[in-house]
């Protein structure tokens, strides 16, 4: 792609992404929902203006890194503490329920294969895919609420990253069972090696952590709010992010997180959450989420897969939300505070395409089957900021209008 075309793409996302962010704030919905609905317009569902492009791609996944690096800034070590237990328990119904009801979804529609069947593989791996919960659009919008750094938004983000790695897990599991895969041969040996590594990379975790998280202290004593340090926070992001996915194959935004959750405590945390904020405003963020409206393409979606997708997309949300919620309630979450969990950790993103097309290149997934997915990210990624806006809304009405209507009566 040349240069002119790339700064031509560039401004039409910027423009609409930003006018649409501003439409929909003052439709008291969320900037990211307009984003999102920007990319589909611009992109080849309607208009055509923009196709994906490496370079595209390249700036929307630093753009996903530097919002997951701004959430581990914002979160409580004292509130991941206390939120561990409970979120790792939403994490794994989380990812159990889905599963499940994703395979028999498929099941209901292609038939019910025998176990260790190709057609069984097909419908599991199908409900693999539903596994996945993509953590940013939800930061986003508890960011634009003010909600990330309380209880709950802890809960979700940490519920959020443990779910990707069960995920990943999980995807190894079935594409190591698979008798197409080529994971086959690697038999229990390729299962194991993976859990491995995902073991070892949160132990590196707490022990780069502790050390950097030192250093760190001791030098912003003498460069304390100096522009050298929001530079060192953004290289430990991208060093984390690419140490988890390169060396242990665990997802480049869980390194991102752990690396703002190593500086969430020290002094000048807010300051470089700050400086953050600024670059992913301009342009990286409004990048990431028009680029999931321009990864499909609505215009060539066959009638004959349209009911199943249509199936997919409420089952992969309700799904989420029955298995996260119900958790959470019985983890002692009052009801409101257990929807919020559920629609928060309704989300797919990055993991979910990174799923589906391991699944293309395996072949455990048809071409086909692909839109569904495209078309479930779309969908909760419009529909869960907005929900989870109404519930606050809901919420700050009921503890503040009560007693108004008390007193004027």
């Amino acid at each position: 792609m040349e240069t002119v075309d790339i700064v031509r793409q560039l401004a039409i996302i910027i423009i609409f992404a930003k006018f649409f962010g501003l439409v929909a704030r003052k439709l008291k919905a969320p900037q990211v929902a307009g984003e999102i609905i920007a990319g589909l317009i611009i992109g080849p569902s309607l208009l055509g203006w923009v196709q994906t492009s490496d370079f595209l791609a390249g700036l929307s996944e630093i753009g996903v890194i530097m919002l997951m690096f701004n959430a581990g800034l914002n979160t409580s070590i004292k509130d991941l503490k206390k939120s561990g237990l409970k979120a790792t328990l939403i994490a794994c119904v989380g990812v159990a329920f889905p599963l499940v009801c994703g395979t028999i979804l498929f099941m209901s529609f292609y038939g019910f294969g025998k176990v260790g069947s190709e057609q069984f593989y097909k419908a599991l791996f199908v409900g693999t895919i539903l596994t996945a919960t993509s953590v940013s659009i939800t930061v986003q919008a508890l960011k634009e609420l003010g909600k990330l750094s309380t209880f709950v938004g802890t809960t979700i983000v940490s519920a959020a990253i443990i779910d990707d790695v069960i995920g990943i897990v999980v995807l190894t599991f079935v594409i190591g069972l698979s008798p197409k895969s080529s994971a086959a041969s690697a038999g229990s040996s390729g299962i194991l090696k993976i859990i491995l590594l995902t073991v070892l990379f949160f132990v590196f975790a707490v022990v780069f952590g502790i050390i950097f998280h030192k250093i760190f202290k001791y030098y912003e004593k003498k460069h304390s709010h100096e522009r050298r340090i929001p530079i060192a926070g953004l290289a430990l992001a991208f060093s984390m992010s690419y140490i988890a996915q390169h060396f242990f194959g665990v997802a480049d935004i869980t390194g991102a997180y752990i690396a703002g959750v190593i500086l969430c405590s020290t002094k000048d945390s807010p300051y470089i959450a700050r400086k953050m904020d600024v670059n992913s405003y301009m342009i990286f963020g409004p990048v990431f989420f028009a680029s999931i409206g321009l990864q499909t393409n609505i215009r060539t979606l066959d009638f004959s897969i349209a009911l199943f997708a249509l199936a997919f997309v409420v089952v992969g949300m309700i799904s989420k939300i029955i298995g996260c919620g119900s958790t959470s309630r019985l983890c002692g979450f009052n009801g409101s505070d257990s929807l919020k969990i559920g629609v928060g950790m309704m989300t797919r993103g990055e993991v979910a395409l990174i799923v589906a097309q391991r699944g293309l290149t395996v072949g455990m997934l048809d071409h086909a089957f692909f839109t569904a997915v495209i078309l479930l990210i779309i969908v909760s990624s419009v529909c869960t900021p907005i929900i989870l806006k109404a519930i606050y809304s809901h919420d700050e009405k009921k503890s503040v209008g009560l007693p108004k209507t008390q007193v004027s009566e």
